[in-house]
């Protein structure tokens, strides 16, 4: 686990090149602390960067990596998982090896496979290699976006690194908003592909970035590597039983967790209240032989703290449990901008700012690296958004699914009353709609509703010369236009919802400010197991009424699990995993309105030129004076997202935090 960062040039290096390549690698040292590796090509145009955590091959995993006599250089951010026995087939076949780095085994697959040897590569990762003899540059990002990487591209030049604020200490990479992005940070959902910023773009999960030179152009082709791929309806094989799909969840999630524990350093795990992290925790316990280091929030609010279920696991497992308990003080001022700081964009609840003291806390004790139960929702049905439209339209057109339409009623309503604490930001309170999503996914999703709820309330609070030239911007639209609509065609309605869900808030939201930014913030590797590629290839092929069964969601995962989680997890609805909002406590509101008076106040929103400092302002007094709990969710989310953009204002664009 590292941080890689780099450009390449269609001409020769600047002088200031060594200067510039510095610079981009140390901003970064919060992923790799343990040392930097640089690589410059002046004639070639080529800079790359590597700061480095060590994990595996403590002594002589140093990158940029060198092969075909140092023809091919590369720089890795991520792990390869069953590269021991990758390399020893390799080395079967005569390729060399100069260290034991899970990272080397691209070069001879890159060797033997071409472009293809991706498909050769299990894990989470970010990869920038070099060729020289074809003189093309490949940039990579893994299946799900675990690993972040982003670009910028301008005058025949490409800048890359893990994080933005590696990008733009380079004196050539502009620093700015991009006014569409700022709408889509407001609602929370991105389209994929962009960022916050101008002209910087986040490489799309399961996607390429091929670069080559052309006489003395540098052209570039977005290739796409790997996709979900729902089987569609008429080809989905419905004759297997229940208990065929729950041994293939069970044999691939062994296989998934027991790659996961290989490393150098000690392995813990975050546990949580929920069946992911839990089952997660019972498989690695069963595969150590010592007892297992858990990790688990609590917050100060019994509606929203699930510590007591995760220590009824732990204590089950015989684990080693550190808890992390959490306050206003804990959630708020100095740790909130720092999580906005290592997250580049805009959050809309403080569990990124709860997960950023997690990491810190597993960092005390001495480990970097955690399994975590991140993507199970995704693959297997867990959120109430993916239930609601199951229940909505799923059932239409399973035959045998053995439920009236009385049964289904009465789960809809079930489900809406034990997730009313979330509407407003994670449920909408009635059904929302939009003719393109329509058109193009067959209804709307639900995780979106609530965000175009959103949308109407924050249009109106930007500044009018930004309303005038986002008149005519439609982001529901842009997003819904986004999606492989070959990947939609034919599909289930749950294939659908976890599939657009996944190309957006999966890695917008989940493996940004709740997972790889803020775990590495703190130097700090986070796994998740849910979403190796095999995993969700066998998961893909699971019928949807065993993903949600009736009132159960993620029922196939739960039988597969049933045995080593405790009966009150295994029984129990799916719960959202979030932090108590501002409005749920005085502590609270006043932490909040410390920073809204910092961030929000007449001379900040003038400087920065986003908001309308009249509407806003009264935006804020209603949103303090609100009693409505669906009201004051909606405004809670939107109040983070507004503070989270004056925030980055303040650290990128004026370039506070980027030491310049």
């Amino acid at each position: 686990m590292c941080g890689i960062t780099g450009y390449w040039k269609a001409g020769a290096l600047e002088s200031s090149a060594q200067q510039n390549l510095e610079k981009m690698t140390q901003m970064l040292y919060h992923r790799g602390p343990d040392g930097y590796g640089y690589h410059l090509d002046e004639p070639k145009g080529l800079a790359m960067g590597h700061a480095r955590l060590s994990i595996i091959d403590l002594e002589t995993g140093r990158q940029p990596l060198f092969a075909n006599e140092n023809k091919h250089v590369l720089t890795v951010n991520g792990e390869f998982y069953d590269y021991k026995r990758i390399r020893t087939n390799l080395r079967l076949e005569g390729f060399e090896f100069t260290t034991k780095s899970d990272s080397e085994i691209a070069l001879p697959l890159y060797k033997k496979y071409g472009l293809d040897f991706v498909s050769h590569l299990r894990g989470e990762f970010a990869i920038a290699m070099y060729d020289e003899d074809e003189e093309r540059l490949v940039l990579v990002r893994d299946r799900f976006g675990v690993k972040p990487l982003f670009y910028h591209i301008q005058n025949n030049n490409v800048f890359w690194g893990s994080e933005i604020k590696s990008l733009m200490v380079h004196p050539e990479v502009p620093r700015a908003f991009d006014s569409e992005a700022v709408l889509h940070q407001l609602m929370q959902t991105m389209v994929p592909g962009t960022t916050a910023y101008k002209d910087i773009h986040a490489l799309r999960p399961g996607h390429m970035l091929i670069i080559e030179r052309k006489g003395g152009n540098l052209e570039v082709k977005d290739h796409k590597y790997w996709d979900m791929d729902f089987p569609e309806e008429q080809d989905r094989d419905m004759g297997k039983s229940a208990e065929y799909h729950i041994q293939r969840v069970q044999e691939e999630l062994v296989e998934a967790v027991e790659h996961r524990l290989e490393a150098d350093v000690p392995v813990g795990c975050y546990l949580s209240g929920g069946i992911d992290s839990c089952s997660m925790l019972g498989l690695a316990s069963s595969m150590q032989q010592s007892p297992v280091q858990a990790f688990t929030i609590s917050f100060d609010n019994k509606d929203y703290d699930e510590a007591h279920i995760a220590k009824e696991m732990a204590d089950r497992v015989g684990a080693d449990q550190e808890q992390i308990n959490l306050s206003a003080a804990d959630l708020y001022g100095e740790n909130y901008r720092k999580t906005a700081y290592h997250s580049e964009r805009t959050f809309y609840n403080t569990l990124g700012v709860a997960k950023w003291q997690m990491s810190k806390k597993v960092n005390e004790c001495g480990y970097r690296v955690v399994v975590t139960g991140e993507g199970s929702d995704e693959l297997f049905g867990g959120y109430p958004q993916l239930k609601r439209d199951m229940l909505k339209y799923g059932y239409q057109n399973i035959e045998g699914s053995g439920h009236t339409q009385d049964e289904v009623d009465s789960y809809r309503e079930l489900m809406e009353k034990t997730n009313s604490l979330f509407k407003g930001a994670i449920l909408s309170e009635e059904h929302v709609s939009h003719p393109v999503m329509e058109e193009i996914c067959g209804f709307t999703p639900s995780w979106i509703q609530p965000w175009m709820n959103t949308l109407e309330i924050a249009r109106p609070l930007l500044h009018n010369d930004l309303i005038e030239e986002l008149k005519d911007y439609d982001p529901v639209a842009t997003i819904a236009q986004s999606f492989d609509t070959n990947q939609l065609n034919n599909r289930h309605v749950l294939d659908k919802a976890q599939y657009t869900w996944s190309k957006t808030m999966l890695e917008c939201q989940i493996l940004n400010w709740g997972g790889d930014r803020v775990d590495m913030a703190n130097s700090m590797e986070s796994r998740p197991a849910f979403l190796d590629h095999h995993v969700a290839e066998m998961a893909r092929e699971i019928p949807p009424h065993y993903r949600i069964k009736g009132n159960t969601e993620k029922w196939v995962l739960r039988e597969a699990m049933k045995d080593i989680l405790p009966t009150v997890l295994y029984e129990r609805e799916k719960f959202a995993f979030m932090s108590p909002p501002a409005h749920t406590e005085e502590k609270k509101k006043n932490a909040l309105n410390e920073l809204i008076e910092e961030y929000l106040n007449e001379d900040a929103l003038r400087h920065a030129g986003i908001f309308d400092t009249g509407r806003l302002k009264r935006f804020i007094t209603e949103y303090q004076n609100d009693k409505d709990p669906v009201s004051l969710v909606r405004k809670d989310a939107l109040v983070n997202h507004i503070l989270g953009l004056q925030i980055l204002q303040n650290q990128f664009i004026d370039g506070k935090m980027l030491n310049l």
